[in-house]
């Protein structure tokens, strides 16, 4: 019979490091330490819930046919963004836990910067940003076993310094193979209800998953001859893998580290019998999917009628200011007025890249009344009256 162990899942936590939690004066000023707050659960959360012996995972059950996404039970907790007293580099996660046979628990962080959140870090043994960061936040993510079992996490400690950081890494694109995602009234990896017509998004990696109604991570998702393409937020975790950030160096890919950047793993298992032609489940890879697609993304904005090879930009990976579609999903133009052809569309809550502005066609929206049309990266307008708010710098005059 197995029996449950409290542990502290610090790797990183060897006798020097001991040394640096407890730093002279001269450097206490240069150290955040806080507990995260695992009991306040909110709607941001999922399938988690804080009870006297931690928090665990609501319904540890393994998901019944269809499990498109994962073969066991998952949850997580966001807690509260942290203002830090000075920009940090570095994030380290002590985690007290009872662990249990085949369930996991682990702990990660994003940073905001002047462009937006970074990805996703794991923070045990230590999450490094590229460029400080002022605000900081975490996740729990719990994992059920195969047989229902989970893992209870008593708490979080968290440590924010700095250390010499690499250089930035420019925007992403790479081919991959779509499938629609379908699943109409079921609920994804961030607690979305997948409705008809639905525009959203899901990578097989949590580390580019947006929270509830935000696109902090954006695709840009477009037909191979460039027709017609759309924004949209992660929302959901799969196809098939749910730990293979492929669009990441080997350095920082989960898992898959052999596979070339860009190359997901399900397309390696099915055309090249990688792992034995089986998903990180072991199952039975059936098509080369590394991205997913609702149906009012596949349907409306890129028009697609069969599972496709569409060109996919990261676009947290880049650069610049973005603009928050704050209604959506709205028509992305080839010129700046409602006469022009709709090239795609952006959904609602999508950051889309603001590479100028123009004066064009007056237009009544949510937000304003302006004939300000916002050039994007891709060449393409929207109108400036759907946006929200712009983030990660000014947007100058074309």
């Amino acid at each position: 019979m197995n029996h449950p162990r409290t542990t502290v899942l610090a790797l990183a936590l060897t006798l020097a490091l001991a040394v640096s939690l407890h730093p002279t004066s001269a450097s206490a000023a240069r150290v955040d330490r806080w507990d995260a707050d695992l009991s306040v659960v909110d709607t941001d959360d999922v399938n988690v819930r804080h009870t006297r012996a931690g928090l665990r995972l609501v319904d540890a059950r393994p998901p019944g046919a269809p499990a498109r996404r994962s073969a066991v039970a998952e949850g997580m907790l966001v807690a509260a963004p942290r203002n830090l007293s000075r920009p940090a580099t570095r994030i380290r996660a002590e985690v007290t836990v009872v662990a249990r046979s085949g369930a996991t628990a682990s702990v990660q962080v994003r940073g905001w910067r002047a462009i937006g959140w970074t990805e996703w870090h794991d923070a045990v043994p230590a999450a490094v940003f590229d460029q400080p960061v002022r605000r900081v936040q975490a996740r729990v993510v719990l994992t059920g076993s195969r047989s229902g079992a989970t893992t209870e996490v008593r708490a979080v400690r968290l440590t924010a310094d700095s250390v010499a950081a690499t250089a930035a890494t420019p925007g992403l694109t790479y081919r991959v193979y779509a499938t629609r995602i379908g699943l109409v009234g079921e609920v994804t990896a961030n607690g979305h209800t997948v409705r008809a017509r639905d525009h959203f998004v899901a990578l097989p990696s949590r580390r580019g998953l947006s929270p509830r109604n935000s696109g902090d991570y954006t695709l840009r998702v477009c037909t191979t001859n460039g027709s017609r393409c759309e924004y949209a937020p992660v929302w959901d975790v799969g196809p098939w893998n749910t730990r293979d950030d492929y669009w990441n160096p080997s350095g920082v890919r989960e898992n898959w580290k052999d596979l070339p950047r860009g190359r997901p793993q399900a397309q390696a298992a099915y055309q090249n019998g990688y792992n034995g032609g089986r998903d990180q489940f072991g199952r039975l890879v059936l098509n080369p999917a590394g991205v997913d697609l609702a149906d009012g993304t596949f349907w409306d904005g890129l028009q697609l009628t069969t599972n496709a090879w569409v060109d996919v930009a990261y676009l947290w990976t880049g650069t610049g200011p973005r603009g928050v579609v704050g209604d959506g999903p709205l028509n992305v133009r080839a010129g700046p007025g409602t006469g022009y052809a709709s090239r795609g569309l952006a959904a609602r809550y999508a950051n889309v890249p603001l590479q100028c502005y123009v004066s064009g066609q007056t237009v009544a929206g949510p937000y304003r009344t302006t004939n300000r049309w916002n050039r994007l990266a891709s060449g393409q307008f929207v109108s400036h009256a759907y946006i929200s708010a712009v983030w990660g710098g000014s947007v100058p005059v074309c």
